[in-house]
């Protein structure tokens, strides 16, 4: 047997093994007794029913550990919100008996996942289809939904296990459109091969080999007017061999580009060859005779309407790829069908969110907004996202990250704005480090780092797998062409130092190094950091390693990806197993997985909000080699991926608790229009708007950023005298609440109750928030809570004054006499470099602790909030939700205060008083955080109750400062 049989031949025995192991255990219905012992004892029947003459060689161990892993995935459940106008209920039981498509992929996908993300699976697609309409149903219906799924956690299988139910179910014409780009339009319609047609397309359009779900049932003789050729995408030349579509026949699948010469020739076919009916229009026909289900992949990319001009890589107008033309061509395409459904697919729902619910034109038919339904799905347990990838923002910092990201700072001289890849360069630059035509140390570190991991996953038994190293560094192919050639170049040195032995001493001692000191106790971190099934295998011994370094760089290719089908194609090639470094740039944006991304080296290009999503890319799943895994990018984008992943799990939580109120997908479009954490997101979506309408009910604003300057914190300590001096002394010293056994107290604290509105507005008229703030912006709150008053809201509220912690200062005392020497203390954004700190301002993370906002509930209110917390609860593992929490949420006690009314519906102003002096450091002048002031910091939060008549203030979004801090939209 030839190399790359053999591979082939070996990857089919473990898939086989493992397959019929998974089937074995799980006919044990006691899962009490599915211990690693048992599951072993299962592997070796299942080898033994595989056995061949002479053997092929089997990883049992590997085969064990996966089905370990499997076994042990937990999986939350999908929330919806859902509108349920002009529909009716259709999907039941008896309707699922002859399914087969959904059978054979069933079959096929349980091959490849642990059945509880199978099943998952299966119960999220039904949830989805029974919210579409029957195909059955011959009155005109149209349903459009979104389903929004975790970065890079499944959203092809998800869409795919729908594809196979409605055709199943009776839908005939099944549209996915799929990214802007040959490469993911070609590396869908593999997927869905795979997935659903079950043989691969030829460029005759006959059906070629037999694949994927080909092999667990019978050929159910699907059409693909598409193929997985470079040309395989719809056009004039194809719709001419296609008469038109006859009802009785099995379904039809387009895999298309988002492209207007693609859409306009479909449009054209569809209303000359597929449609059977007028209508009232002059020009228009109508399909009413075969159901339409639309699936958009990556739904806020190009089909949202939003005003934005798209450009080609020279500046030029891309008329292709307009926004208002694709909404406009998907939107005819769905108005050309009585009888259709449209659902969207992202992991980005803030564009979705912004579709302007323009109505209706006559031409067009409604904007896509998804009137019919939103569904959140849960990520099971074995997903890698922002959560723990960048942990939990609390006042002692970031907790719980993965110590996976590595600070790139040598890629510029910020002073000069010169050097190797300047953020701002045009297509003409060339890159040069040290004025070599060379690659700067942090990419070389990234480059050897790949080298380990490609050999010490060759050693762990994953060499049959694909591993691949992104860089992601300027957006113009030019610059991208000379980097590919300097990463070449690197990678040819290190191949002819290494294979010939001559010379290697220098380059081997800097490998061991990195080994060493970085490899080594990573893998021990991310072992303490992962439940114990998915703690990462020891790595090997540095001989070993050595050892394979010759066979690693001798497989390494580099590689431009650059947006042709063959990107894709060359990971379907079988029994290969690349080992890829990818140079790209917007191309590789959206949607095109890199298998076994492993390493990944990004500084930022123009747009924030996409790079921020193609870093997204480095979610998903990694097993066995998560610990070797390398994001090597500038300090500022983790810290920016770190807000978007907290202002994304704020949406969710929100979402939760509408879907709990059984609200519509419109009325929630509305209040997510307002939230504040799109003071955060927004920014970059929005292309003309300079003005945000926002509401504060039920959120917490407060101050993390902060003047640099000694006489604004004088003035704003000045302003809390003035504010305390003025409650007067009639306050609750110390706060405390039995809470059930789980005693709350605020020692240090004064908390006055029934404090008049007054009060509050003098204090927010003179105190001097930033005006970089997001949320907390002393004028803006001023505005609504004067508002609020005159609609007879928010006249009474709670003032508390938080002292007391590990921070030191020099004294204060407030009014009343009030001596303060101790401060809480909270982690700054500050660099450790004194010259590298902003002079006129300075972060922290978070200011609040959530139990801080019951400070003046009483416990029943207290209960209230936790009943309303777990009622919007759902266990899921991949966002940390693992145990029912034992305390009310922030949201909890913001809803809890609305309901209940009475003296719980008030405004609480949380005052903070913080240690002048950096953590942990010394009273000297040189430690402190704001030169010249070694008083108090005072910082404030404002918890609001949530209210259904929460009236918008205009918040003007300050894009000087975006551009400043994020670059230009574009």
């Amino acid at each position: 047997m030839i190399a790359a049989e053999e591979a082939v031949a070996q990857t089919q025995l473990l898939e086989d093994v493992i397959a019929t192991a998974q089937r074995l255990v799980k006919a044990e219905k006691d899962s009490s007794k599915i211990t690693p012992s048992y599951i072993a004892a299962k592997v070796k029947l299942a080898a033994a029913m595989f056995a061949t003459d002479p053997p092929i060689p089997l990883d049992e161990a590997k085969v064990v550990a996966t089905l370990i892993q499997r076994f042990s995935h937990r999986m939350g459940k999908a929330t919806t919100l859902v509108d349920i106008a002009g529909h009716f209920d259709w999907l039941n039981a008896a309707r699922k008996k002859e399914w087969h498509y959904w059978r054979r992929y069933r079959d096929y996908q349980e091959s490849k996942l642990s059945d509880v993300v199978v099943d998952g699976l299966d119960e999220a697609t039904d949830d989805i289809l029974g919210l579409l309409e029957d195909p059955l149903r011959t009155d005109s219906w149209d349903r459009r939904g979104l389903v929004v799924g975790h970065v890079q956690s499944g959203k092809t299988s998800n869409y795919t296990g729908l594809i196979n139910k409605a055709a199943d179910a009776g839908y005939k014409i099944i549209i996915v459109l799929a990214g802007m780009h040959n490469n993911l339009r070609s590396q869908t319609q593999m997927r869905l091969e795979e997935g659903f047609l079950g043989y691969e397309t030829t460029a005759d359009r006959d059906a070629g080999a037999a694949i994927g779900v080909a092999a667990y049932g019978e050929d159910l003789k699907t059409n693909s007017a598409t193929t997985r050729a470079e040309n395989g995408d719809f056009s004039k030349a194809i719709a001419k061999h296609f008469n038109g579509i006859s009802p009785e026949e099995r379904p039809w699948i387009f895999v298309v580009k988002k492209q207007k010469t693609v859409l306009t020739e479909l449009l054209k076919w569809i209303q000359a060859r597929v449609a059977d009916s007028p209508s009232s229009m002059p020009n228009w026909k109508l399909v009413t005779k075969l159901p339409l289900l639309m699936i958009d992949d990556e739904a806020d990319n190009a089909s949202v309407d939003t005003g934005e001009q798209a450009f080609n890589d020279d500046g030029t107008p891309d008329e292709e790829h307009q926004p208002k033309t694709i909404n406009s061509l998907i939107r005819q395409l769905l108005h050309s069908f009585t009888r259709k459904a449209y659902v969207g697919y992202t992991a980005t729902p803030f564009a979705n969110i912004y579709i302007h619910h323009k109505g209706a034109t006559a031409k067009e038919g409604p904007d896509l907004f998804p009137k019919a339904f939103i569904i959140n799905l849960a990520a099971p347990s074995n997903y890698v996202g922002p959560a723990r990838m960048f942990g939990k923002l609390t006042k002692d910092g970031r907790v719980g990250a993965l110590p996976l990201a590595r600070s790139i700072l040598d890629h510029y001289d910020p002073d000069s704005d010169s050097g190797w890849m300047p953020p701002k360069h045009k297509k003409t630059h060339l890159p040069l480090h040290k004025g070599q035509e060379t690659i700067p140390l942090s990419l070389r570190n990234a480059i050897h780092s790949f080298v380990l991991v490609c050999a010490a996953r060759e050693l762990r038994g994953q060499g049959i797998e694909h591993s691949s190293m992104l860089i992601h560094v300027t957006r113009y192919v030019a610059v991208q062409d000379h980097v590919r050639e300097q990463v070449e170049e690197t990678v040819r040195r290190m191949r002819q130092k290494i294979t010939r032995g001559s010379d290697a001493n220098e380059l081997l001692a800097q490998m061991r190094k990195l080994w060493d000191e970085d490899f080594i106790p990573t893998r021990d971190m991310v072992a303490e950091l992962s439940p114990s099934e998915e703690r990462p295998p020891e790595l090997p011994s540095w001989d070993d390693v050595v050892a394979k370094l010759p066979d690693v760089l001798g497989d390494i290719a580099v590689r431009s990806i650059n947006g042709t089908a063959k990107d894709a194609l060359d990971y379907a090639t079988p029994g290969a197993a690349l080992k890829v470094i990818a140079v790209g740039g917007d191309k590789l944006a959206r949607g095109l997985t890199l298998e076994g991304l492993c390493v990944s080296y990004f500084v930022r290009t123009t747009k924030m909000y996409d790079t921020l999503m193609q870093m997204g890319r480095w979610f998903g799943y990694r097993p066995g080699y998560l610990d070797l895994c390398r994001l090597y990018t500038s300090p500022d984008l983790v810290k920016w991926f770190g807000h978007i992943a907290d202002a994304s799990e704020e949406l969710r939580e929100e979402f939760d608790f509408m879907a709990k109120a059984n609200l519509t997908p419109e009325q929630y479009g509305l209040k997510v229009m307002s939230h504040e954490s799109l003071t955060v997101t927004s920014p970059m979506k929005m292309r003309n708007a300079q003005t945000l309408s926002l509401t504060y009910s039920g959120t917490r604003p407060q101050t993390i950023l902060f003047h640099r300057d000694a006489n604004i914190q004088k003035a704003n300590l000045a302003a809390t005298d003035a504010l305390i001096s003025s409650l007067g002394m009639n306050f609750v010293p110390g706060p405390k609440y039995s809470r059930d056994g789980q005693a709350d107290s605020w020692q240090g604290a004064r908390l006055w109750r029934d404090v008049d509105a007054l009060h509050v507005l003098a204090f927010l008229g003179a105190y001097a928030t930033h005006p970089n703030a997001t949320s907390a912006k002393a004028g803006v709150l001023t505005d609504f809570i004067t508002k609020m008053i005159a609609i007879g809201k928010l006249k009474q509220w709670s003032v508390a004054l938080v002292t007391g912690g590990e921070g030191a200062g020099e004294k204060h005392v407030f009014p009343g006499d009030f001596e303060v020497d101790s401060f809480q203390t909270r982690w700054t954004e500050d660099p450790d470099t004194p010259g590298a700190k902003d002079p006129t301002m300075f972060a922290i993370g978070v200011l609040t602790d959530p139990k801080d906002e019951g400070i003046d509930l009483n416990d029943d209110a207290w209960r209230d909030a936790l009943a309303r917390t777990r009622a919007a609860w759902k266990p899921e593992p991949a966002r940390g939700r693992i145990t029912l929490p034992i305390t009310p949420s922030g949201k909890g006690i913001r809803e809890s205060r609305d309901r209940l009314g009475g003296d719980a519906d008030r405004g609480l102003l949380l005052l903070y008083t913080l240690a002048p002096y950096y953590k942990g450091k010394e009273k000297l002048p040189e430690n402190l955080i704001v030169p010249g002031w070694d008083k108090p910091i005072m910082a404030f939060a404002i918890a609001f109750p949530a209210s259904e008549n929460g009236i918008r203030v205009e918040y003007e979004v300050n894009l000087l400062y975006w551009t400043q801090q994020y670059g230009p939209t574009e």
